[in-house]
């Protein structure tokens, strides 16, 4: 199992008591946990995943209660199209995708990718406000730029330099 590290207004917006999560630790994968954030965009709710290894993150745009109490089932909707957007070999796309068969929720635990969501909740706020809204079509073109700044926690790389990296795929 690998887990999602929810921040505490996520949490909240989903309904999820501090008892009703696993404690299981997670099984060895390649990118491993994820943290998630949720954001209001022009009123609108939002959710931001990054991975705490690579920062490779995308955005969940003006979803509501529902989608966010389902949000294992968000989580690998989103990642498939942003990984299938990035034009990474099938192999590596089922590997990845693999990986989280079975999620569970937990609280976030890592003060550096609170910090990178935080700042990546800033970026993508204002760049979807400036494409137009939460139903603009630049959003994906957005989450692919967003994995293209390069991040402090890693050294200044790219999130997609890190991903790339971690399954020897060739730029």
């Amino acid at each position: 199992m690998q887990f999602i590290r929810c921040t505490g207004k996520l949490l909240k917006e989903a309904g999820f008591k501090p008892n009703a999560f696993q404690r299981d630790e997670s099984r060895f994968s390649f990118l491993g946990q994820w943290h998630a954030n949720l954001i209001y965009i022009d009123g609108r709710k939002s959710v931001i995943f990054v991975n705490d290894r690579t920062l490779f993150n995308f955005i969940a745009p003006d979803i509501n209660r529902a989608q966010i109490r389902e949000l294992p089932k968000l989580f690998e909707s989103c990642l498939s199209c942003v990984i299938s957007s990035e034009a990474f070999p099938e192999n590596v796309k089922y590997r990845i995708l693999g990986e989280y068969e079975d999620i569970g929720l937990a609280k976030s635990s890592s003060r550096s990718v609170l910090g990178a969501l935080n700042n990546l909740a800033f970026h993508y706020k204002n760049s979807i406000l400036n494409a137009g809204g939460v139903h603009s079509w630049k959003i994906p073109d957005i989450i692919h730029q967003m994995n293209r700044m390069p991040m402090q926690p890693i050294k200044y790389q790219f999130p997609i330099e890190e991903i790339r990296t971690l399954y020897g795929i060739s730029s």
